[in-house]
Formats: structure tokens, C-alpha cells, sequence
């Protein structure tokens, strides 16, 4: 029993002894200390890598404890392109807002509206994208900024295949820069739109009022076939009902094959439609490969960096 008190006081004591311990204040030199430079680098990893959501952290943080910091602006940028190629283009085109509301007149805001512009692209808004560059052009008065976007809003009228305005903004371009974005080359390609292989919505509409012509004029030859067998086998079906007396069997035979013969004829009509967007779509897209002028994403210089190949 005494061996117990004595063995309590002996840890009361050592307890007491080591209170001065657990409260003393924290050394400067085991202080954390957030760095600019480092923490800047930090979320650039980040989207280096591609790891954007962590990215986006860290930039946040770099802009709450470096409020004064010159790369606040291209923090705030980059957030944007974090959101952008993580394809969530509502909260990037939010971030590229927010950058033009705080900062204007800079190379970052102007990039920031061409990427506004390329998110409504990515959302198939292509009247956004459109007027987001419009809206550029009347307020910026340089020419390489101008140009850039008369570019831009020529390739968004080529990618809906309307071919007389993308001609036109094309055109705008200063002549100092048509040499830079390779017009004449883009000329030459587009003067082959004439041979893209088309076929007639209408002719085909007209020909299938023999059932199954519309779509061997299409050259669909196993949906002709179809075509042909089913209208005629329920054109044949009916008229068997109706030569033996049997009216409901004959009319039931008749509705169902006027369905068929109306399918018939929207089919091939639409099909006309779905193969020249097809044709078209197929043009584009070996522009884009071969004659399309790649603008550099990155923050602009004075001048424009551009790269191309054309093996049209």
C-alpha cells in the first residue's frame, strides 16, 4: 500500500516537472511559412501533371495569402484552364470572367476572351462563341488581336459549313497577316468545296415513290432492298385481302403499309441530308488537319506564334 502512494507521488511529480514543456510557445524556426515563389510553383506541378481540381486549390491559395503578388492575374488564368481541361467549360468560362472583371487590357484578358469564346465552341454555342469574339474586335483597337479573331470566327462559319461568311471574315484580315495565317493556302482548299460528293434531298424524296429507288440512289443498296420487299410484300398482302372480301385484314394490310411507304420516302430524304453533312464534316475536318493554322495557347507575346502544315 505504501509502495503505491509513494510510486503516485513519484509520477505526480514527473508530471508537474514536465507541464513548463507542453506549454511553451512554438520556435520561429518550427513555424510553417508559405512562400510565394514555392507556392506558386506548387499548383504549377499540379497542372503540369494534369492533376487540374488540385491545381485549382492551389492557385486559390496562392491568390488568398499573395494578394499583391504580380502573378495573381496568371493564377487567375490558369484556373480557367484548369476548369477548361477538365471539360467543365461553365466554370472555366465563370473563371475567365472573372479574371476580365479584375484585370483589362492585358495579354491574359485578351487570351481570356478567345478562351471564353473556344468554351462555347466545346458547348456547341456556336452563336456565344461568336459574339464573345465580335464583342473583342469592337473593343480592342490592335490588329494582331483583331486578326486572331477574324481568323477564329472564320473556322467557326467553315466547322457549320457556311462557306460565303467564313470567306468574308477571312478577308478582314490585315494583309500585313494574311502572309502569317497561310490565306492563300486556306483559299486553295476551300475552292475544292464544289467537288464535295452531294446528293439531292429532293430527287431522292421523288424517286421513292417507287419504293426502295431513293435509297439505291443513295447507294444504301441493302436498305433499297429492304425497301422494295417490305412495300411490296404489304402492297401484295393487301390486295390478296381485299380480292378474297376480306376488308379488315385488307385495310389493316393497307395502314400498316402506307407507314412503311411514307418511312419509305422521309428516309431517303433524310439520309440525302445526314450524307452531304457527312461529306461536308469530312471536308472540314481534313481542313483542320491540313491547312488549319495553330495558334499557341499560351499567353501572348507581341506578334502571334503560328504553326502549320499542309498536305491537302
Amino acid at each position: 500500500m505504501n509502495n503505491s502512494i509513494q510510486m503516485g507521488r513519484y509520477i505526480l511529480f514527473l508530471a508537474i516537472l514536465a507541464l513548463p514543456f507542453f506549454f511553451a510557445p512554438v520556435s520561429e524556426s518550427a513555424a510553417l511559412t508559405i512562400d510565394a515563389d514555392r507556392q506558386f510553383q506548387f499548383a504549377e506541378s499540379y497542372f503540369s501533371k494534369g492533376e487540374y481540381f488540385l491545381a485549382i486549390g492551389e492557385y486559390k491559395r496562392f491568390i488568398y495569402f499573395f494578394p499583391q503578388d504580380q502573378r495573381i492575374e496568371k493564377a487567375r488564368f490558369q484556373i480557367g484552364m484548369s476548369f477548361f481541361q477538365s471539360e467543365r467549360f461553365q466554370d472555366a468560362i465563370a473563371s475567365f470572367k472573372n479574371l476580365l472583371d479584375i484585370h483589362q487590357n492585358t495579354d491574359l484578358s485578351l487570351k481570356s476572351h478567345f478562351m471564353i469564346s473556344q468554351c462555347y465552341l466545346e458547348l456547341k454555342d456556336h452563336g456565344r462563341a461568336l459574339a464573345t469574339l465580335f464583342n473583342l474586335i469592337r473593343m480592342t483597337g490592335e490588329v494582331n488581336t483583331q486578326d486572331e479573331a477574324y481568323y477564329k470566327i472564320g473556322w467557326i462559319y467553315l466547322e457549320v459549313a457556311a462557306w460565303e461568311k467564313a470567306d468574308l471574315y477571312f478577308g478582314k484580315i490585315s494583309p500585313a497577316n494574311q502572309r502569317n495565317y497561310q490565306l492563300k493556302r486556306l483559299s486553295d482548299a476551300l475552292s475544292k468545296k464544289n467537288l464535295i460528293p452531294k446528293k439531292d434531298p429532293r430527287l431522292a424524296g421523288f424517286l421513292s415513290i417507287i419504293p426502295g429507288a431513293g435509297y439505291f440512289y443513295l447507294e444504301r443498296y441493302q436498305d433499297a432492298l429492304i425497301a422494295f420487299l417490305l412495300n411490296t410484300g404489304f402492297g401484295f398482302a393487301a390486295y390478296e385481302s381485299f380480292n378474297d372480301d376480306n376488308y379488315g385484314l385488307g385495310g389493316l394490310f393497307t395502314f400498316v403499309g402506307m407507314g412503311f411507304y411514307s418511312g419509305n420516302i422521309y428516309g431517303a430524304i433524310s439520309s440525302a441530308h445526314k450524307y452531304n453533312r457527312n461529306q461536308n464534316e469530312q471536308f472540314i475536318k481534313k481542313l483542320k488537319d491540313n491547312v488549319r493554322i495553330d495558334i499557341s495557347a499560351e499567353p501572348r507575346t507581341r506578334g502571334i506564334r503560328l504553326s502549320f502544315n499542309y498536305t491537302f
